[in-house]
């Protein structure tokens, strides 16, 4: 399969498929007639790719997490330092958006309320 068939096939966008073979990570990746051709491997390693990047993962630490999973050295624990990593940045994230609701709800109450004393 070809980038622009596994970018429309599977939506992801070109500029990953880019970043991937850039990486180097595609040991699989033949080029054939002049365009990269993906296996059932690589669509493996670009779907947890995609999965990193939509919970926050940035380029930079996609890559590095990939690294750790295609090396043949058991990196499980590196990969999962970098996954609670993110877990808790997500967690602080979500803390200060409650912390705003609530003074939302707080100033929304106020105004409800403003003329029923």
């Amino acid at each position: 399969m070809t980038i622009d068939e596994a970018s429309k096939r599977y939506n992801i966008p070109l500029e990953i498929l880019h970043e991937y073979e850039k990486w180097g990570l595609c040991n699989a990746v033949k080029k054939v007639m002049g365009s990269w051709q993906y296996d059932d491997s690589d669509l493996e390693n670009l779907s947890l790719i995609m999965t990193l990047h939509d919970i926050g993962f940035n380029i930079n630490e996609i890559e590095n997490y990939m690294r750790l999973l295609l090396d043949k050295n058991n990196n499980d624990n590196l990969q999962l330092y970098s996954l609670n990593k993110k877990r808790n940045e997500l967690l602080d994230e979500i803390h200060f958006r409650e912390k705003q609701l609530e003074r939302l709800n707080y100033l929304r109450y106020k105004i409800e309320h403003k003329y029923t004393k």
